[in-house]
């Protein structure tokens, strides 16, 4: 932990927003050199301009590909594009408009000049492609989600509306490169006119009735705050307020491209993560200003819930609170529809799901694993222990198929609106019935081979029997919902368990752990769960 996380950001803290933009347009990169290539983790590509990380060849050629890409898969109909506040995304957005131009392909902007948050854009996509227009409609969002302000970001959503999978981001990814590579020549750009306009926000605010019980919550008068700590959400907030007649307050509605009104988060880098006490300290000092109190991340697919009675919930507790509360309180929902997991998040949703009788759907990290499920309402919520979910409508139609994070926060007023309770207060109530968890996440050092090893080990190297005690009943290299790998391993104990993946970006490893049994025992299972990831792959 850094000595200043949780303090207010210093003027030695913040980009250089000039230079950044100079960058992204005068260095370029060389994709012989790895941390110079297009690469697509889990949302997207992501970096710098200033380590040639985020250039323009990189969005031009990404951009090229993806027509490519399009064209290959038939998908005829308009492309949906947004972006949001970070430095590097204005450029970037504009890059993409005269490759996307020029290329003939229909692109659809945001009809006000607005930031478009990352679920706006999804149910943009599904909105036009469950019309029956004829052709299939796709998209790009330009963020880097809640990165620094230093980074820039490219996530492509296909006409399924949520994340591309893997095959679709490494053939985008390697095509780019080879473009790149090429010296561009194969790319056609023009000037980013004749664009069309979509009203994003308009049609995601109108929608909501649909989805979350607004009149609940009007009648009830609660005192609502939100903070989109500086992000895409911060039209729509006060849109929601004035549509829905709510006593809803936008805490703070400044847009900074240096993010200067941020704490520091633990690192001491100005992060806009929700769910981080640290990045979250200077709307923590709001918390006894309202009854409920929420934040969002850059592109607001994250959320952060603060109650007056327990300040910031751990993303792990609210999603146990908004299954239990969700699948109890919405009868359109199909009888069979199950609880999505990634298998890091916490075994308080097992034992909640267990409760309503309903089965557990649990699958690798990445919220591109939930969306078959969220389409036909088989999966009737979707959630990962990084503050990312969504959820389906009322009838038990799909809403969103990336995370929502609007959504999430005004459920958090819903469910005091509806019970009277807080949702810190019904997770007290949860943990007296089913025990109290001590969660974590720690990194190990791990060499490139040795992550590399990490991530396609077999649970049937692990040797071990015991783990902290208690004996195990599950070595796990592939996930139980859906079967595919899991770039890493989870090992289950009656009481405990805990999950090693290699890291992307850093020489570590991490591994997510759990007791029910307390922090103690939840020390020890870290410190052997190190012991026996670093045997197997030695």
């Amino acid at each position: 932990m850094n000595e200043r996380a949780g303090t207010p950001a210093q003027d030695s803290d913040l980009i250089d927003a000039e230079a950044l933009v100079n960058a992204y347009y005068a260095l370029k990169p060389d994709v012989s050199i790895p941390a110079q290539r297009v690469v697509f983790g889990t949302s997207g590509h992501r970096g710098s301009s200033l380590n040639l990380a985020f250039n323009e060849d990189h969005i031009i050629a990404t951009t090229q590909a993806i027509v490519e890409y399009r064209a290959a898969q038939g998908i005829t109909g308009p492309l949906f594009i947004g972006t949001d506040p970070h430095t590097l995304s204005a450029p970037a957005y504009t890059t993409a408009l005269e490759v996307l131009v020029a290329n003939g392909v229909r692109a659809l902007v945001d009809e006000f000049d607005d930031y478009v948050p990352t679920p706006a854009l999804s149910h943009a996509i599904l909105a036009y492609n469950r019309a029956g227009n004829g052709d299939e409609a796709d998209g790009i969002v330009v963020t880097p989600s809640h990165n620094p302000p230093s980074d820039g970001g490219f996530k492509y959503n296909p006409p399924h509306g949520g994340p591309a999978g893997s095959d679709a981001t490494s053939w985008i990814a390697n095509r780019a490169n080879e473009l790149i590579a090429g010296g561009l020549k194969d790319v056609r750009m023009s000037e980013p006119s004749a664009v069309e306009t979509y009203d994003f926000r308009g049609n995601y605010v109108n929608d909501l009735e649909n989805i979350i019980d607004m009149k609940a919550i009007k009648d009830s008068g609660i005192r609502i705050g939100a903070d989109p700590l500086g992000g895409a959400s911060v039209g729509y907030w006060g849109a929601i307020r004035d549509r829905y007649e709510l006593n809803l307050t936008v805490v703070n509605p400044k847009v900074d491209p240096t993010w200067r009104f941020m704490t520091l988060d633990w690192d001491g880098k100005i992060r806009m993560d929700p769910s981080s006490p640290s990045a979250m300290a200077s709307v923590l000092a709001h918390k006894d200003d309202y009854d409920i109190l929420t934040g969002n991340d850059a592109d607001a697919d994250r959320h952060g819930i603060i109650t007056p009675d327990d300040g910031l919930m751990n993303p792990n507790h609210f999603l146990a609170v908004a299954i239990d509360y969700l699948y109890s309180h919405r009868d359109g929902w199909r009888a069979d529809a199950r609880v999505g997991k990634t298998l890091v998040s916490s075994t308080m949703i097992d034992r909640v799901a267990g409760f309503l009788g309903r089965e557990l759907w649990e699958v690798p990290v990445g919220f591109k694993w939930f969306v078959p499920g969220l389409i036909d309402g088989s999966v009737a919520f979707g959630g990962e222990e990084s503050a990312g979910a969504s959820f389906v409508r009322f009838d038990g139609t799909v809403w969103t198929t990336d995370k929502d994070g609007i959504l999430l926060a005004l459920l958090a007023s819903e469910i005091l609106a509806v019970t009277g309770k807080t949702p810190s207060q019904r997770y007290a109530e949860l943990a007296e019935h089913f025990g109290t968890p001590a969660y974590a996440r720690v990194d190990a050092a791990a060499t490139p081979a040795q992550k590399a090893q990490l991530g396609k080990l077999d649970g049937d190297a692990i040797t071990a029997t015991e783990l902290a005690g208690e004996k195990i009943i599950a070595k796990l290299s592939h996930a139980p919902g859906n079967g595919a790998a899991i770039g890493g391993v989870k090992v289950v104990t009656e009481n405990a368990w805990f999950a090693a993946r290699p890291s992307g970006t850093e020489d570590v490893y991490k591994i997510y752990a759990e007791s029910f049994l307390g922090p103690e025992h939840l020390k020890q299972v870290q410190v052997e769960a190190k012991a026996i990831v670093d045997a197997a792959i030695a």
